[in-house]
């Protein structure tokens, strides 16, 4: 009798968004025998994942797209569900444009004067080196968590770069993993951020790295399939304004009206579930929370031609560029290579200024800077399709939050911890890859096993 598996009579389980973290959590939940009801605020699934079609029909990613090695739970997802990948197009020389130079070069770095190019290997390396202490899992319990979570990540590159370029590259790096400035991030985040992510090679590579592969169809299509399990109990257009406990449930006011359950999941991030009325409020360290971790911010814009003429140049489409207002840049082409497309960021301080301004400078700034990267063909544009993830009302920026200085040693287990009957997923909350598709999926799974025990131990 001892190995009979506990089971618990069926309740009602509400999900608070259709993201992968949110649709995740209610298949499983349903699998288990429950019965749940997901809220989603927009009229369509996946979050911060969204796949537009351009004026021709070729499906383009506004939002996340790419996947790679390591990320199991997603690369799993898509197999079962018979979603199609590609590799992402690399072939060819990088560019990089730096203190008024622009180089091409293979590998990861650019040839800088051999003092800077040795302090830029040698602080990628150290950061690599300290990022395996990180405990991913319970990041307050790093070695030095402390310490490490007192200072931001630019105390600690101006500390050890020796050179302006190993400088320029951690920041380079902050905004291009993290949609973040150097000065707002705590090292202790960024050091867990890594070793979330298998390591800096990992987060940054093409091939054997997290930009390995894209979705034929858009990273919406797989959003689009796992949703499908769970069509009939999404409702859409619904969002929440408050959620109420008692001691029989919760009853959740949103848009659509009132809605009862006996346990509710929410996947927003923290800077949005924040602004939900809670009653009784939230303990004290949980609001905290929320109110010190803001997303990243990042515009993300795609560049379409008659073909991906960088190709006939020799060149992969990836270019890093000092002078902004775009940082970085890929072939976003699709899998025939027609027509050309080349996707541009914005991020971080420069994501924050621009999006103020108005869209025809935006355009101008943008393809004026492509030309300067790949040559006056890169002003023949046919469509311009670009998103400022800060004004996405239900998301309010991207990549995904992070944490400021002293929250995870100060309230780090407030992120994951249970405020009663409410349940806290989404990717934020991911141990492994978080701010991916990846860790969303780990994080839907991780929240509903917790309901489970919890309702199996009631």
């Amino acid at each position: 009798m001892g190995n009979t598996p506990i089971h618990t009579a069926s309740r009602h389980i509400a999900v608070i968004g259709a993201g992968f973290a949110g649709l995740t959590a209610a298949r499983a939940l349903k699998a288990a025998g429950h019965r749940v009801t997901v809220l989603e605020a927009r009229d369509r699934v996946g979050g911060r994942i969204n796949t537009k079609a351009a004026q021709d029909g070729t499906p383009v990613d506004v939002g996340g797209q790419w996947i790679g090695p390591g990320q199991d739970r997603v690369i799993a997802l898509a197999e079962e569900l018979g979603v199609e990948t590609f590799p992402s197009y690399e072939a060819g020389e990088n560019l990089c444009l730096y203190d008024g130079k622009l180089m091409r070069f293979a590998g990861l770095m650019p040839p800088h004067e051999p003092v800077g190019l040795a302090d830029a290997e040698a602080i990628f390396g150290a950061l690599d080196a300290l990022a395996a202490s990180a405990d991913a899992e319970r990041p307050w319990e790093t070695p030095n968590a402390k310490e490490l979570d007192s200072i931001t990540f630019e105390q600690w590159i101006v500390r050890t770069a020796n050179t302006p370029e190993a400088a320029f590259w951690m920041r380079f790096l902050a905004n291009s993993v993290l949609a973040a400035d150097s000065r707002e991030l705590s090292m202790l985040h960024v050091m867990v951020y890594i070793k979330a992510g298998g390591g800096l090679a990992s987060l940054i590579g093409m091939s054997g790295g997290a930009q390995e592969r894209r979705f034929t169809k858009g990273a919406q299509h797989l959003a689009e399939r796992l949703a499908d399990t769970v069509r009939d109990d999404i409702r859409f257009n619904c969002p929440v304004t408050s959620i109420t406990q008692d001691g029989s449930g919760v009853t959740i006011e949103h848009a659509g009206g009132t809605l009862r359950a006996d346990r509710v999941v929410v996947t927003l991030p923290p800077a949005l579930a924040g602004r939900l009325r809670y009653s009784p409020a939230l303990p004290g360290q949980r609001d905290h929370l929320t109110q010190r971790m803001p997303m990243g911010a990042c515009i993300k814009i795609q560049c379409f031609y008659d073909t991906p003429f960088w190709r006939e140049d020799g060149l992969s489409g990836m270019a890093v560029n000092q002078d902004g207002p775009i940082s970085l840049t890929y072939d976003n082409s699709p899998a025939s290579g027609q027509p050309g497309v080349m996707v541009c960021f914005i991020e971080g301080e420069d994501a924050k200024e621009w999006t103020g301004r108005s869209a025809g400078e935006r355009r101008t700034a943008v393809l004026n800077a492509l030309a300067r990267l790949f040559g006056p063909r890169a002003l023949e544009v046919r469509e311009f399709i670009e998103l400022s993830w800060l004004e996405e009302e239900y998301s309010r920026g991207g990549y995904a939050g992070f944490m400021i200085p002293g929250v995870w040693t100060r309230l780090g287990p407030a992120l994951t911890a249970p405020c009663g009957l409410i349940h806290w997923a989404g990717t934020e909350t991911a141990s492994r890859w978080p701010g991916y598709m990846d860790g969303a999926i780990r994080s839907g799974e991780r929240v509903a096993a917790e309901i489970t025990t919890a309702l199996a131990t009631a």
